[in-house]
């Protein structure tokens, strides 16, 4: 899959494509659907697939600060994507140019003179433009007049409730990691290289890897019994995480610590898969080191006996 930044490099595209819109945060059953119908249009009219999205996410640039945490990374979710077969990704920069474009310049100038869209496919729920005033109806009319195929696709249902981003975040939060499976079709991972950190685990025999967290939020926080894989490596292994800033010894920023039961490598650089599957407290600052010391010693006591149940 080719990654195109921006309408300038759409000459892939001159005989036109089979398109979808949106943010595709998670890439869940419902986007996979769709990204399937795209992918199995163009083939039948043996032009390109492209999946169109916007950086940042329209919410994360009219409120930055009341902006969802995103459930992938946009590395993460280029990688998913690559999967289902996608021949293009289109990244557009969603600025105040694109948000003030009304629906009929979007479909006009975008879909139809740039990308010489054949073939649209949006979900059901799908509106875009100034004021969001355009939706599939809107789209259904124009493509007629202009001369491309509009097609909308039907909510994934699960437990008669619609699979949706804002869903999955609410499970993530709940901690409810068996259903944000369910939604997403895998399980909800944290990726990312192992880096070095302050190495205070290291001296009271508990030493932990290290993944910073480049996202300004995160859909989860606190601390919980894990699953790790090492990328080469086939064996899964058991562990604890805290997720979040720690508060007690004044951490800058974001971290995701591991602590890897039975695991004594130095695994610096390495890309791995943190999978959450169960919380076991929020993060919380204590009055000193001594205290924060003996609970993580009880964070992994909870851990290990979790893991003993589920044999």
């Amino acid at each position: 899959m080719k990654l195109l930044r921006g309408l300038r490099e759409q000459s892939s595209l001159e005989k036109g494509c089979v398109a979808t819109i949106g943010n595709f945060d998670g890439v869940h059953l419902g986007h996979q659907s769709i990204v399937q119908h795209v992918v199995q249009k163009a083939k039948m009219l043996e032009i390109p697939s492209v999946v169109i999205l916007f950086e940042p996410q329209p919410q994360e640039f009219f409120s930055p600060d009341k902006a969802p945490a995103r459930i992938m990374r946009f590395r993460e979710k280029y990688q998913y994507l690559e999967t289902l077969g996608v021949n293009y990704l289109l990244c557009l920069a969603f600025n105040h140019k694109l948000a003030e474009l009304s629906a009929e310049d979007f479909v006009e100038q975008v879909l139809s003179r740039r990308l010489k869209v054949k073939h649209l496919i949006v979900g059901d729920d799908f509106t875009f433009g100034r004021e969001r005033r355009g939706n599939f109806e809107f789209l259904a009319r124009w493509g007629k007049s202009i001369g491309f195929g509009v097609q909308d696709t039907a909510s994934i249902l699960i437990a008669n409730e619609r699979v949706s981003s804002t869903l999955i975040r609410q499970s993530l939060a709940e901690s409810d990691f068996e259903a944000a499976e369910k939604m997403l079709g895998r399980p909800f991972e944290f990726n990312g290289k192992v880096c070095y950190g302050q190495q205070l685990g290291r001296q009271w025999g508990v030493p932990t890897i290290n993944l910073p967290i480049t996202r300004k939020k995160t859909p989860v926080h606190g601390i919980f019994i894990v699953e790790i894989s090492i990328e080469g490596d086939p064996v899964l292994y058991q562990g604890v995480s805290s997720l979040g800033t720690r508060p007690t010894v004044n951490g800058k920023g974001v971290l995701l610590e591991v602590h890897l039961f039975d695991f004594d490598r130095m695994i610096y650089g390495s890309k791995v898969k943190v999978r959450p599957l169960k919380k076991i407290r929020d993060e919380q600052k204590f009055p000193d080191m001594e205290t924060l010391k003996a609970r993580i010693f009880e964070d992994i006591k909870v851990a290990k006996a979790y893991f003993e149940s589920q044999k």
